[in-house]
């Protein structure tokens, strides 16, 4: 059934009956959990520090972890020893995994609230999430809501507070095994990665800035890689239409672009799920931040010693809302207009082509 009611029609019941009739004790020490969401490739790869700091409290647990199935290939090698569990709330095949007998000590339930009824439909004997979820029936199989901090701190650093103790050691590339990827062309100089594509289209920067960006790399002996994702093509075309770089635009898929990224001298791209990539790789990342905060979508305590530099015009008038996954945060600052309220990314447009490039070779010189 292409719909969420096929998966729904099997969460809920069985999330209902666990509730009102299994045991709800928070566990001491927990031989299974879970962390139950469907963020998007951003969100998803900022819950690192999550998996770190549950590995360190329970090395013995079993841990896994639902995700799309596109990004399922970002962990085939089980960083922290956490299992991917592929799903799809449009497929209710994907829950047979999930619901395979014994259940879960505890679950997590970052971001969407929602999937508390998902975590409670597997069994889960303790259910923690953030507070402030809209509506208030997303969080009613929750056991434990914790609040969001009073003080500025990035997403990654917030999710890990789902989990009890000491924030995790700060992240070290060897944490993430090289994800195993079919062969594909790797350039035969030293490189760096220009990833111009973005979920939105107001978070683009402008094209001949970036072609200006480029051509000053180029004089610096590093050799330019346009990157993109599947549909980015015709954005590539439109920054070099002469074609005076290569480009991998449409070409790769995440496990391929992970050991693209991971040889770059520099990754150079907007705030998008790339740049966590980029952090996850080691490779030291510029990213370019708009509509986003530079605070909450940022490498946070957890990434403090991964080579990188933010670019941001902060303050920015028009980056004046407050909330994140329906929850209002009193420091937040970032902007989630649409392109029929906001025809222009005039945020990202103010971001000039002498501060990018000073970053960019800032860090491909920590990279030499």
């Amino acid at each position: 059934m292409a719909s969420r009611l096929g998966a729904r029609l099997q969460i809920v019941p069985r999330a209902l009956l666990a509730r009102f009739a299994g045991r709800r004790e928070r566990p001491g020490d927990p031989r299974s959990i879970l962390i139950a969401h469907h963020l998007l490739l951003g969100d998803t790869l900022m819950l690192t520090p999550l998996l770190a700091k549950l590995r360190e409290r329970h090395p013995q647990a079993r841990i896994a972890m639902t995700v799309r199935r596109t990004y399922a290939p970002l962990y085939a090698a089980r960083p922290y020893g956490v299992e991917p569990v592929v799903f799809d709330p449009r497929d209710a095949a994907t829950l047979d995994p999930l619901f395979a007998p014994g259940g879960f000590d505890l679950a997590c339930v970052p971001g969407d609230n929602r999937h508390a009824w998902l975590a409670a439909a597997a069994g889960a004997r303790w259910i923690v999430a953030h507070a402030g979820d809209r509506p208030a029936y997303k969080s009613w199989p929750v056991d434990e809501l914790r609040p969001y901090p009073d003080a500025p701190a990035s997403w990654a650093d917030m999710a890990a507070m789902l989990a009890e103790g000491p924030a995790p050691r700060p992240y070290r590339p060897e944490a993430w095994p090289a994800p195993p990827c079919a062969p594909f062309d790797r350039p035969s100089r030293e490189y760096c990665v220009l990833h111009v594509g973005a979920g939105s289209k107001l978070r683009l920067w402008n094209r001949e800035r970036w072609l200006a960006v480029a051509g000053e790399l180029e004089r610096r002996d590093l050799q330019v890689v346009w990157s993109g994702g599947r549909g980015e093509e015709s954005e590539v075309a439109g920054i070099d239409p002469g074609r005076r770089f290569s480009s991998c635009a449409g070409a790769l898929d995440l496990a391929q672009l992970w050991h693209l990224v991971k040889g770059a001298r520099l990754l150079l791209c907007p705030d998008t799920g790339i740049a966590h990539l980029g952090r996850l790789a080691g490779t030291p990342t510029v990213a370019l931040y708009g509509p986003g905060s530079a605070t909450l979508f940022g490498p946070g305590e957890f990434w403090r010693q991964v080579p990188g530099r933010a670019v941001t015009v902060d303050p920015f008038p028009c980056r004046d809302q407050r909330t994140l996954f329906k929850r209002e945060i009193a420091w937040v600052r970032r902007c989630q207009r649409t392109l029929a309220e906001c025809p222009a990314p005039r945020c990202m447009h103010a971001i000039g082509v002498d501060e990018v490039l000073k970053a960019a070779l800032d860090c491909a010189r920590h990279a030499g």
